[in-house]
């Protein structure tokens, strides 16, 4: 049985519209693709198993990403991991590869499978042309999954680009999202998008997230304290301290927007919004990162023509109060925001129970709890059909 996402419950998050598939692929060109990784029960065999990870892919358009490139930016809420080719994307502002989001002992593996995928894309690569600066962010798994045998090879790294697609986006406990858990809950892979028509014409926001983070207690859903409501739900076997145990998050904005480096920057420290709207709270032991690009504006690796400015800065309209300009860049904010509050509540939504290495359990969202939580705060009122939570 298919678990309903968040808003097929009748949970409403801001006040803007979202695209067909309320989904990071409503931006046009914008494709995903996932590996999901799920092996063997039982005692941990360091090296050996079980397994629960993944990794997902995101293609910014449908052309050669290397050889038009776009504008890109990555901010760090909390910078406790790891965003490879980060000092680069800031240097230069531009994106040349695949996004790959996955475990943190998967990500040396992950380089490799994108370099030999971009190889076998371009076989002047290395040869008479420059290899693409390759994007991978990562997330602990280790609370259910043996991470030492760093499972993810290349050939699954190829596997989940090639299988990179647009339309409805798989989520919950999969792809990069296969192991991971959110406020004590089963979660992984959540997307949401927003469509915004002030000023200028209409332009869509898609936000996706492998989600890690946070104890029970912290959940928020629609301003409603629902982690604390479930206090005494089937409480959480967490080993260790659970604030150690999974607190990190990766978010992609995508937007067909033409915004610059700097703008998606800006539009990436938005994302932080709606993070905390969910209860996220940036630990210490945090890895919080955004990776935001734009796919109205392609930078050529091989341009046939003097290019001083291809870009439309959309700011540069802003000139005094209530010009179109000031009001599309403020809406671009707000749907960063609701698009990645959605998101994470998606993976939560979506993902199913989960036993992983040493019977370490994750239940998944209670929804009916959810559902009835909900009504009680007088934020429902739409018949919901139930959902099975069981293990």
């Amino acid at each position: 049985m298919t678990r309903p996402r968040a808003r097929d419950c009748g949970i409403t998050i801001g006040t803007l519209p979202t695209g067909p598939f309320n989904a990071i692929t409503d931006v046009a060109g914008v494709r995903v693709g996932h590996v999901t990784l799920i092996e063997g029960e039982g005692p941990l065999v360091p090296g050996v198993g079980p397994v629960r990870t993944g990794l997902t892919a995101i293609q910014p358009h449908d052309s050669d990403i290397f050889t038009s490139k776009v504008p890109a930016a990555i901010h760090s809420l909390n910078g406790f991991g790891e965003v490879t080719g980060a000092p680069q994307v800031r240097e230069m502002g531009v994106l040349e590869a695949p996004i790959l989001l996955t475990g943190s002992f998967n990500v040396a593996h992950a380089m490799d499978g994108a370099l030999e995928w971009a190889m076998r894309e371009d076989p002047q690569i290395g040869i008479s042309n420059w290899g693409p600066n390759v994007v991978v962010a990562e997330c602990s798994d280790m609370y259910l999954s043996d991470v030492r045998g760093r499972a993810v090879t290349s050939e699954y790294v190829i596997a989940a680009i090639d299988a990179a697609s647009s339309g409805p986006v798989a989520e919950g406990g999969v792809g990069g999202g296969t192991g991971m858990s959110c406020c004590e809950f089963k979660a992984g892979i959540g997307t949401s998008s927003r469509v915004i028509s002030a000023g200028l014409g209409g332009y869509t926001v898609g936000a996706l997230v492998m989600s890690n983070f946070g104890r029970r207690e912290h959940l928020v859903i629609d301003g409603v304290p629902v982690g604390r409501e479930l206090a005494d739900w089937e409480p959480p076997a967490s080993v260790g301290n659970p604030d150690e145990m999974g607190t990190s998050i990766i978010i992609v904005l995508a937007t067909d927007a033409p915004l610059d480096p700097r703008q998606l920057d800006r539009l990436a420290v938005r994302a932080g919004a709606g993070l905390a709207r969910a209860g996220g709270l940036f630990s210490t032991s945090s890895g919080d990162f955004v990776i935001a690009f734009s796919n109205a504006n392609r930078i050529p690796h091989h341009p046939t023509q003097r290019v001083l400015n291809q870009q439309i800065v959309i700011e540069s309209l802003m000139v005094g109060e209530g010009w179109p300009g000031r009001v599309l860049i403020s809406e671009l904010f707000q749907a960063a925001a609701e698009a990645t509050e959605e998101a994470i509540l998606n993976a939560l939504f979506s993902a199913e129970a989960m036993i992983g290495r040493d019977g370490h359990v994750r239940h998944a969202l209670p929804i009916d709890e959810v559902v009835r939580i909900m009504r009680q705060y007088g934020r429902l009122g739409a018949h919901v059909p139930p959902a099975s939570d069981a293990i």
